[in-house]
């Protein structure tokens, strides 16, 4: 097939593709009126067991979506091979519950990967919601809308903003321990990385900046602030020295002690997380670099001093989070068990 012709193709294909993209607050309305109202209940049930659960469940739906399912185009000028294994590198995540799958003989899973292992949490409480869910609607809401719908009513309970969650997403048959190592961003991150972390998923640069407000909220293990809290000098020297009394200096003393991200208001959504970075009480190096001389100090400013403004941001964050590469149409599945594929 000649360029032209090939060229064609791939239009149609990212036509196609855009188009599969597209998701609906309506979705579940006629298919499962009630799958909304189930997944609120379990999720402010857990959390009002467990405060710390919210953050948990919210970072599991980031940790979901930022392993991205982009699409790679292996470049082959002048000709056309037609097709799109020879075209295209599909990655298969995104937001669509990888992060959710038990390894197999066919996969290491997301789970295992460094920023996840022996910190992601709620897994039991995700396989709870499911079960509800199936119970009144057999097969028909996705492990990945779970995930997105536990997310926001997650922030809810702890006293933060809502927003309209988009529906529609299906569920992935396989996740990769590689893609998760190289697209989380680490604590150790500056600003520039940061930026091109989440620019890397079409997120702006207000998006990073409200996403990162979610450590309002959650904890953070001793290993992954161990270096700022005794190294750095852009932190409030009162807040390094409250901190080490739980983090020993000593590399594989105290590495999983937990310290919150928020020393404020740690169980309470709000834009308390700004008003400590002022103050160069950031826990994690790469939340300090968004208040540190750069770009990004003007808006970690406002949300500071305007509450309702970070509110807005997030809210709008979240969904263009959410709308990372979601399966959609006949792709993936509706899983049955959130952790393992259907058989």
């Amino acid at each position: 097939m000649g360029s032209a012709s090939c060229l064609s193709l791939l239009v149609l294909v990212a036509l196609s593709s855009a188009a599969n993209a597209q998701l609906s607050s309506t979705f579940y309305d006629t298919s499962c009126p009630n799958a909304l109202s189930t997944i609120k209940s379990a999720v402010t049930a857990a959390v009002n067991n467990e405060p710390r659960m919210g953050a948990s469940l919210l970072r599991l739906h980031f940790h979901d979506c930022f392993v991205d399912a982009s699409l790679r185009i292996t470049r082959k000028p002048f000709r056309c091979a037609c097709s799109f294994k020879a075209l295209f590198g599909f990655r298969s995540q995104g937001c669509d519950a990888s992060v959710l799958l038990n390894d197999t003989s066919s996969f290491t899973g997301e789970q295992t990967a460094i920023p996840n292992k022996g910190s992601l949490r709620g897994f039991t409480v995700i396989d709870n919601i499911k079960a509800q869910v199936e119970a009144v609607c057999n097969q028909t809401v996705s492990c990945a809308d779970i995930l997105a719908v536990a997310a926001r009513d997650s922030v809810v309970a702890l006293g933060g903003p809502s927003w309209t969650v988009l529906l529609g997403r299906r569920d992935s048959t396989t996740a990769s321990k590689s893609n998760a190592e190289r697209d989380l961003p680490p604590p150790t991150f500056d600003l520039a990385n940061l930026t091109a972390a989440f620019a890397n998923k079409n997120l702006s640069v207000t998006d990073m900046v409200a996403l990162s407000g979610a450590h309002t909220i959650g904890q953070a293990q001793c290993l992954n602030f161990r270096d700022r809290i005794y190294n750095e000098t852009n932190i409030n020297s009162t807040f390094a020295t409250s901190v080490q009394a739980n983090c020993p200096r000593t590399s594989g003393s105290g590495d999983t002690s937990l310290s919150p991200l928020d020393t404020t208001s740690p169980t309470t959504f709000d834009n308390a997380y700004y008003t400590n970075l002022l103050s160069q009480k950031g826990l994690l190096h790469s939340d300090q670099q968004l208040f540190n001389g750069g770009s990004t100090d003007s808006t970690v400013r406002n949300f500071a001093s305007n509450a309702a403004s970070f509110n807005s941001a997030f809210a709008t964050a979240m969904v263009n989070m959410g709308n990372i590469s979601p399966k959609t149409g006949s792709q993936g599945q509706i899983r049955l068990s959130c952790s393992k594929v259907n058989s």
